[in-house]
């Protein structure tokens, strides 16, 4: 089957049937955009602040703080930091659970196994004697989902040990797009009702790496930091960098513990005040995060279409149209290699780069 690069007549149809799901989306977007101005305002974000640096960072204009400040109120952080400083997610997933894991404790993955690429950060495979955190003896275990798809609530009550000190939740299916996790006001509830006596000393830090957007609350869109978690991180690329960002990640969660995450990206002693932000950076940032939420409504709007459109021609979609979506992630199973190949060839027909065709290849 060859796949078209414009069916306008039959999208449209699908766009007009999916008006309720789009108006949904647009309400959130709205109702949240607010949220975001009056973080810039709290923040007296001006053009000064956009400003880049050189060397060790220590002339910077106060662009950090002000980013900073703006990021922690939209997610209702205590603390965060932006920066570019971060390669990737996994790095700024790195950074969070060496802020929070010493020799003798325990990792516990909530949601499954983790992505991949934290394998190795873990010390599940292919990492001894590169400072694993399985290399400075923290040990490791993992919770399945449910059956549902869900977390397994009865389970993880009976999961914590007095040694678990940090409570993994993968919020993003990216890796499993089948698994979609929703973590919701039961959540709080857990780490209230199962935290104190179950942890010694009452130490159990709840950390999720999470979606911009995630976790739908009433009629708006927040991260689970004021749903319990202490941390989260992820890379800034994508979401909250509005596909603007070039570069980066973020943390954010309690003070305590973003510096922590800090200091580990830097070293114990240097925190956040310095690392330079050369070029428009520190302008694409902030344009970003203001940007990101008209991008990820439209990513999501783009979610319903997709799987309505490829379901239509009776390809198995995960979420299905109609679905509430936790994630940006879509997926269609096209059944064949051949299939694949074909669909990849269409969407590269994008302005640009229209003019290469992909040749398949390992993803590094």
């Amino acid at each position: 089957m060859d796949f078209e690069v414009s069916a306008p007549v039959q999208d449209a149809k699908a766009a007009d049937s999916l008006c309720s799901e789009f108006r949904a989306v647009d309400n959130l977007v709205a109702c949240n955009s607010f949220r975001v101005l009056k973080a810039f305002q709290n923040a007296r974000v001006g053009s000064h602040h956009f400003a880049g640096c050189t060397g060790y960072g220590h002339d910077e204009a106060g662009g950090r703080e002000a980013l900073d400040q703006a990021f922690a109120e939209i997610v209702g952080a205590e603390s965060a930091i932006v920066r570019s400083q971060f390669f990737s997610g996994t790095h700024a997933i790195t950074c969070a659970l060496f802020a929070f894991l010493r020799p003798g404790d325990e990792l516990l993955t909530v949601a499954g196994a983790p992505y991949d690429t934290l394998e190795e950060v873990i010390g599940k495979r292919d990492s001894h004697g590169v400072g694993s955190l399985k290399d400075f003896g923290v040990m490791y275990r993992e919770v399945p989902l449910a059956e549902d798809g869900g977390l397994d609530w009865e389970v993880l009550t009976g999961a914590l040990r007095p040694h678990t000190k940090c409570a993994l939740i993968q919020r993003s299916c990216d890796a499993e797009p089948q698994l979609l996790v929703m973590v919701d006001n039961c959540y709080g509830e857990f780490v209230e009702s199962i935290e104190p006596p179950m942890v010694v000393g009452g130490v159990l830090h709840f950390f999720s790496f999470s979606s911009f957007y995630s976790v739908e609350e009433g009629s708006q869109w927040f991260l689970i930091v004021g749903e319990g978690a202490d941390l989260i991180a992820r890379s800034s690329i994508k979401n909250p960098g509005g596909n603007v960002a070039p570069c980066g990640g973020y943390v954010a969660g309690r003070k305590k513990w973003v510096d922590a995450a800090a200091a580990h990206l830097s070293a114990p002693g240097l925190g956040v005040d310095c690392g330079s932000t050369p070029g428009d950076i520190m302008r694409a940032f902030f344009q970003g995060l203001f940007l990101a939420l008209q991008t990820v409504g439209e990513a999501v709007k783009g979610t319903f279409l997709v799987a309505e459109v490829m379901a239509s021609k009776g390809y198995k979609v995960q979420p299905l149209s109609r679905v509430p979506r936790n994630d940006t992630v879509q997926a269609v199973q096209l059944g064949s290699r051949e299939l694949l190949l074909a669909f990849c060839e269409a969407v590269q027909s994008s302005p640009v780069g229209s003019f290469t065709k992909p040749v398949a290849g390992t993803t590094p």
